[in-house]
């Protein structure tokens, strides 16, 4: 039986559906390098041949590559890999090492956005302006000298964390102390990058690049002016294998949903796939799976936002198979093992969707940005009740992915981007028109959802602590079930 050691840090997809597709191909083994989510741990433990805790170690660098290679090596593990952005470099090296296939050097060029895009640069790939920046110096001249507003970001950031806008020299001194701040806060809640210890110090700023959905989406869409490129990467080749579209951010660029499939004319998605491709390439990339952001502008041009050696986080995967009938997860493992795998001979457009899908994220703001009026707990019980979304349609949370019933919800502080979220809504529907009306339905109606805008009786079931933990764990099972008869459908290899 083939023996798989997957890597799991912050972000990703959810363990509880990332494990069914490992463990349909071999035993798996898991290194955690965070503490494995309250809710579902004793069920991944279960699911797991091992698994290794790492988290609050501090292991890092050559000591957690040393670490992971020595339990591969004592599994005999035929394939190593991760979906979370911080290991990609650690899984790179470690494949490396064991000489299995796995992302190669060029994982570095999609882990640094510095070099990430120089990379580009030098290929011909469209980005935007940019300034590796060392101090506030650096930034002040960087201020001056390109054209703004400009955005000061992580090097090795994810999730819109650690981002503001910079419109003013005057601004650059309160920006720099509070981008500082807010990464030095989530590296030490998880390191940003655990092949650099001082990741949170490395910033750069580029120009804000003015995006459109004119000549793209219709207006009435109410879709972002950007969206990602789902792939993979096996033996150097690329594959692209769909469009996600986004909902429209929040300050500064907080992402708030992801929608499969796109709705883009095939003609303006093939324009899309071409520049996607041209950004992988130029990274040079060996075996991984791929996420590649960029920006529509109304001119009909594109510029590239950023390209990622792992799968879209949160939901997305589980999205592609749920519109597609594609597994992308068992895909590329499939081709770790040494298997023969056949990808899609062309990128998959809403012609060939049987379904709609998307991930929604569950943070104290409404779609534009302004936050809740009152700090509110998480309570899947009134949700349900609050009818949100009707049939067709169906939405549930994702229990790998969200706070336990009760929890309280995050303040939410633009700095904070996707950190201050409280957990993703998995919402599906049978029309991609419809599931954005109910995805906005969601957002703008959660507040009054858990605030008290809907009755709350004694007989509900809600009224006491107790009563909302089993409400939520009736709703848990009900997810769970579904799962499951969901994964019964689909065309799984056996080991």
């Amino acid at each position: 039986m083939s023996q798989i050691l997957l890597v799991h840090s912050r972000g990703g997809a959810p363990l509880e559906h990332v494990l069914p597709v490992l463990r349909a191909r071999g035993e798996v083994h898991l290194v955690a390098l965070r503490n494995l989510p309250g809710s579902s741990a004793s069920t991944v433990r279960t699911s797991c041949a091992s698994v290794t805790e790492l988290a609050g170690l501090g292991l890092t660098g050559v000591a957690l590559v040393d670490r992971i290679t020595e339990q591969a090596r004592r599994i005999g593990a035929d394939a190593v890999l991760t979906l979370c952005e911080n290991a990609v470099l650690t899984v790179a090296e470690v494949a490396a090492r064991l000489g299995l296939r796995g992302p190669g050097p060029g994982a570095l060029r999609a882990r640094d956005k510095r070099l990430m895009r120089r990379t580009w640069e030098n290929a011909g790939v469209p980005i935007p302006a940019y300034r590796p920046i060392a101090d506030l110096g650096e930034l002040r001249s960087a201020v001056r000298e390109l054209t703004g507003p400009l955005l000061l970001k992580s090097a090795w950031g994810a999730g819109s964390v650690g981002q503001l806008v910079v419109s003013s020299p005057t601004q650059a001194p309160s920006a720099w102390a509070a981008v500082r701040a807010a990464l030095t806060r989530a590296n030490a809640a998880a390191p940003l990058e655990y092949q650099r210890d001082a990741a949170h110090e490395d910033l750069l700023v580029e120009e804000i690049v003015a995006g459109s959905v004119e000549g793209w989406f219709a207006a009435d869409e109410r879709l972002g002016d950007y969206l990602s490129v789902e792939g993979v990467v096996l033996d150097g080749v690329y594959h692209p294998l769909c469009i996600t579209a986004r909902m429209p951010t929040i300050e500064p660029f907080t992402e708030l949903g992801a929608l499969l499939p796109c709705t883009l004319p095939e003609s303006l998605q093939r324009l899309v796939e071409r520049t996607a491709a041209a950004a992988v390439d130029a990274l040079g990339l060996e075996n991984c799976g791929t996420h590649s952001e960029l920006k529509l502008c109304s001119d009909g041009r594109l510029a590239m936002i950023e390209s990622a050696a792992r799968f879209g986080g949160v939901m997305i995967v589980r999205q592609i198979e749920e519109v597609f009938g594609l597994d992308p997860i068992g895909l590329l493992v499939d081709h770790l093992l040494g298997r023969r795998v056949q990808p899609p001979p062309r990128m998959l457009t809403a012609a060939d969707a049987h379904a709609a899908a998307a991930s929604v994220v569950l943070l104290a703001a409404d779609s534009s940005g302004r936050p809740w009026r009152r700090e509110l707990c998480w309570d899947p019980a009134s949700v349900a009740r609050a009818g949100l979304v009707a049939e067709p349609s169906r939405i549930a949370p994702v229990e790998g992915l969200t706070v336990s019933a009760g929890s309280p919800i995050p303040r939410y502080r633009p700095t904070d981007g996707g950190r201050a979220a409280a957990g993703v809504l998995y919402l599906t529907s049978d029309d991609a028109r419809r599931m954005v009306r109910d995805a906005y339905a969601v957002i703008d109606g959660m507040e009054a959802a858990l605030g008290g805008g809907w009755s709350h009786d004694a007989d509900s079931g809600s009224g006491t602590p107790a009563r909302r933990a089993r409400n939520a764990a009736a709703l848990t099972r009900l997810w769970q079930e579904a799962e499951q008869n969901r994964r019964a459908e689909l065309r799984e290899p056996s080991t």
